[in-house]
């Protein structure tokens, strides 16, 4: 995979408070996080971006290619960076790929979970699967990695990030590995709702964001609000 660093602020609104910022959610993923071979703002972390633009501030630190282990090594300097309220962990799937120990993707993993704990972060654990071509044996050990450490550490998991959407050849590129755009709203519908009760979570009463929509775009969303509620 050709290797791509992608790492972003994605501001989406103007807060209006006086001495407390905005949660920050962290991503910390591979291409399928980094929007590999489509459009960056077509990537679900991008389409995530503007759903929470009121709310919160979003940060993708996605590099295509990447493994638990160099996710393992990056981690650290992210959390001093950015002090992420959540974290999005999405890695394992070029673990896989590669056919690396699920121990060591586990034991990554790990590490990586109770780092961004220890940084006052919550987690939010993305599973992956792999192609059955790699064997039961080694395909049932790989997932299981995820539950094992989404039970042990009492994180949210997505099972599986491409959820109706790796089966389905329209919405997968000509790879078969990676998503196509068209397929991106529905990861991000496969993340949202173990993703918003974090979020409210993290969320201070009070807080208020002003946006920054043109004018011209708030008033039609608010038309079309009052013509539904009518």
């Amino acid at each position: 995979m050709m290797a791509c660093v992608l790492t972003a602020l994605v501001p989406g609104s103007v807060w209006a408070q006086s001495d407390t910022a905005p949660p920050t959610l962290l991503v910390v993923g591979d291409s399928l996080s980094a929007a590999y071979g489509i459009e960056r703002d077509a990537g679900w972390v991008a389409l995530l971006a503007e759903r929470v633009a009121h709310r919160a501030e979003v940060v993708n630190a996605s590099i295509s290619g990447e493994t638990t282990g160099g996710g393992a090594t990056r981690l650290p300097e992210l959390l001093r960076q950015h002090d992420p309220d959540i974290v999005l962990l999405e890695l394992g799937g070029n673990d896989g790929l590669r056919g690396l120990p699920p121990s060591q993707m586990s034991a990554n993993l790990e590490g990586m979970i109770e780092k961004s704990q220890a940084a006052g972060a919550q987690v939010l654990l993305l599973g992956i699967d792999i192609p059955p071509n790699y064997g039961d044996a080694y395909r049932q050990a790989f997932t299981g990695v995820f539950r094992e450490l989404a039970d042990t550490h009492e994180v949210p998991l997505v099972p599986f990030l491409l959820e109706g959407v790796a089966l389905d050849p329209e919405l997968m590129q000509d790879d078969g590995i990676h998503p196509t755009a068209e397929a991106q709203p529905r990861l991000l519908d496969n993340v949202w709702p173990s993703l918003a009760p974090l979020l409210d979570e993290t969320e201070t009463p009070g807080t208020e964001a002003v946006s920054t929509q043109p004018s011209s775009q708030k008033d039609s969303e608010e038309r079309s609000e009052q013509a539904s509620a009518s």
